[in-house]
This record gives structure tokens, C-alpha cells and sequence, in this order.
């Protein structure tokens, strides 16, 4: 091989190095935003504004902010065409990362769809845990028995403002049994018949054992009159 062959290939493996550097692979680029395509065979919820739910079909997630502790999720068509939300996300960890997406939901209501509560990049021990409005939130907790990171404001997060939200958790508010007041126990029926015989009997009974003793007496009384004489 001539020197000047050996300078060409020198070359061209230069120039690919550079195109290799300046142009990486769709799994690297996908790495920093996490841009995963997803498919739901059913309707699912995530947050927006009131109750957003994405009909079945396929929908890019991505990560739009990876560099604070609070990050932004998108959620768009297929195509990226169409944003449906920019969701608050708090960072959620796994102990044992797997080679695909992975996305929890809170547990179903019945006749709703399930809500997404944490979506796991191919990989990864630490996800993206949505953040729902408070008051969805509220509800979510009370039908799923699990607690739910909210916001104190009703709207969707802006790259602006999404520092600046308060989050906090939704603890599920058990629901108490109303207590029975005992009622006072009347007084036994017996008790109260004894006590009101005196006021109501009649003396009629009295008086007829008077008049009965009374002819007795009367009738020794001429027995004894009689032998005397």
C-alpha cells in the first residue's frame, strides 16, 4: 500500500469520526430527553387541566427539563405535532431498573380510566412521578386508597413558573363509620305498672271485706247472747 492510499483511508476514517461525533445515535439523543413512544390499548388519564384523558393510541413522552430536582414532562401525538400537557414531575426511584418503559397507574375506579401515577425510562432506577391539581388529586386519593402528589394551582405547569409550585402529598382520608348514640333505656314495663297500682286500684274490695268481718262479728256476737240467756 502506497503512502498516498494510506494518507486517503487516514482521511476518510477522520471525516466519519466526525460525522459519528457530530451526529450521535437515536439512543443517545433519546438518553438526556427520554423521548419514549408509548401505545395504550385503553383510555388513560394524566394530569391537565380538570380531567385529561388520552383515548387509546399511541403518544410521545418526553422530558423537557432535566437539570433542576422538578422536571417537565410532554406529552404529545405521535407525530409531535400536538402538545396535550406539559405535566410537574418529582423524581420517584426504583431498586431494580428494567430494559423497557415502564409506567404505573393508580389503582381503577370503577368506569374510569386508569391515571398514570409514574413513568420508568428503559434503564433507569429513578422516574417521573406526575403531579396531579390538587383537587384531582383529592379524588384520586379517596378512590385509590393511595397517596398523591398535588399542586396548589389548577392549571398547567409553564418551564416559568414550574420552580415556584408548591407540591405536596394527598394522604387517603378514611372514611369514619358514624358513631350510634345510645338512647336512654326506658323503664321495664313491670316497674312501671307497680308503681301507679295504688293510685288506680279500686277500694271496692277493701270495703267488702269490711262488711264481711263486720256480719261475722255480729253473728258470734248473737250466738254468745243467746247461750247466755
Amino acid at each position: 500500500m502506497t503512502k498516498v492510499n494510506q494518507l486517503k483511508i487516514a482521511g476518510v476514517i477522520f471525516v466519519l469520526s466526525l460525522v459519528a461525533i457530530a451526529f450521535p445515535s437515536g439512543a443517545k439523543a433519546d438518553e438526556w430527553n427520554k423521548k419514549t413512544k408509548v401505545t395504550f390499548s385503553a383510555p388513560v388519564e394524566i394530569p391537565g387541566v380538570g380531567a385529561q384523558t388520552l383515548p387509546a393510541g399511541t403518544y410521545t413522552f418526553k422530558l423537557m427539563d432535566s437539570q433542576s430536582d422538578r422536571h417537565i414532562v410532554q406529552v404529545l401525538s405521535e407525530d409531535e405535532t400536538h402538545v396535550f400537557s406539559t405535566i410537574l414531575a418529582i423524581p420517584n426511584y426504583r431498586l431494580k431498573p428494567t430494559d423497557h418503559t415502564v409506567m404505573t397507574f393508580t389503582e381503577r375506579a370503577e368506569g374510569q380510566p386508569e391515571a398514570i401515577r409514574v413513568w420508568f425510562y428503559p434503564g433507569n432506577q429513578w422516574g417521573e412521578e406526575f403531579v396531579y391539581p390538587k383537587t384531582r388529586a383529592i379524588e384520586l386519593a379517596k378512590v385509590t386508597s393511595e397517596p398523591i402528589l398535588a399542586m396548589s394551582v389548577e392549571t398547567e405547569p409553564t418551564i416559568a413558573t414550574i420552580k415556584e409550585i408548591a407540591v405536596e402529598t394527598v394522604e387517603p382520608v378514611a372514611v369514619e363509620a358514624p358513631v350510634a348514640v345510645a338512647a336512654a333505656e326506658p323503664a321495664p314495663v313491670e316497674t312501671a305498672a307497680a308503681a301507679t297500682l295504688p293510685s288506680t286500684a279500686s277500694s271496692l274490695p277493701l270495703v267488702g271485706l269490711i262488711g264481711i268481718l263486720s256480719l261475722g262479728a255480729g253473728l258470734t256476737l248473737s250466738i254468745i247472747t243467746k247461750r247466755s240467756a
